[in-house]
């Protein structure tokens, strides 16, 4: 009998259907139906955001939790420390978060603000690199002013790709028809989340958004992911010109205003970004 050639192309990495372990992508799916708006799960809900039937969802949780990468009280279920030696794993040993993360440094130190750099993971941004300024107290004793830092930029937190400067960023990068193909997806699933009340929705100006990215090959998100917090952002490309991660920088209303941002820490952005292409 000969194999099947069937070729499966969801995700990152085509494959051909008899290379594919079922049960290991029902087990990953389990796993990433974990989030910040569900960090708790029972096997209905997991079932159900995983696309399984609850039975399979059950089996998979309790595997998982055997394995100990989840914990449970019996009925719901929740992530356990142990899933964290993929991303610590990931940043010990990827080129990428290395190669950057000197440059963060220096960015930080230099301009006295947070920088990250992100990449693009389906809908959301994932944070790869970030180093922020950090006030001392005064001699005085009093207290110091703190600079901004953006709700959830820690290593490895996900942020919608449509309401941050990294994310338009890295959209911009799609072809044209994959960025459609993205926007159609989204609007179809009603996915683009109002997170502000300066979020841009409507997939119409997202769309104008995002070609205005790809002319001025740098984003200006004001308060879209959070209110108080300015976000500017670069592409970082290798050598063949391919833009493979965002590096940004955020600010409050209080220290810059956008048009300040622009002016001040544009050219730091580019002029990294510069630099990091031939370690790309």
């Amino acid at each position: 009998m000969v194999a099947s050639k069937t070729v499966i192309k969801q995700g990152v990495f085509p494959i051909a259907k008899a290379d594919m372990i079922e049960g290991m992508a029902k087990g990953m799916a389990v796993l990433e139906s974990f989030d910040t708006q569900r960090q708790r799960l029972n096997a209905t809900l997991a079932a159900e955001r995983a696309g399984i039937t609850r039975a399979a969802a059950r089996r998979h949780l309790l595997t998982l939790t055997h394995l100990g990468y989840l914990e449970t009280d019996g009925s719901y279920f929740w992530l356990a420390p142990k899933v964290l030696r993929f991303s610590g794993s990931y940043l010990a040993t990827a080129r990428l978060p290395r190669a950057i993360q000197p440059a963060l440094n220096r960015l930080a130190a230099q301009a006295q603000e947070s920088f990250s750099v992100a990449v693009l993971d389906g809908d959301e941004i994932v944070i790869i690199g970030r180093s922020g300024f950090e006030w001392k107290s005064p001699a005085d004793g009093k207290t110091a002013p703190a600079r901004v830092l953006a709700y959830g930029l820690h290593l490895g937190a996900r942020l919608p790709a449509h309401a941050t400067s990294t994310g338009r960023i890295l959209l911009a990068a799609k072809t044209k028809s994959d960025f459609n193909a993205w926007l159609k997806a989204k609007t179809e699933t009603g996915n683009l989340a109002r997170l502000t009340l300066h979020t841009t929705t409507d997939p119409r100006k997202l769309r104008a958004v995002v070609d205005q990215v790809r002319v001025d090959d740098y984003c200006l998100a004001s308060e879209e992911h959070e209110l108080g917090v300015h976000a500017l952002a670069v592409p970082l490309r290798d050598m063949q010109g391919h833009t493979v991660a965002s590096l940004n920088v955020v600010s409050s209303p209080q220290r810059l205003r956008p048009e300040a941002m622009q002016r001040e820490l544009l050219p730091l952005l580019l002029d990294a970004a510069r630099e990091l292409r031939s370690l790309l």
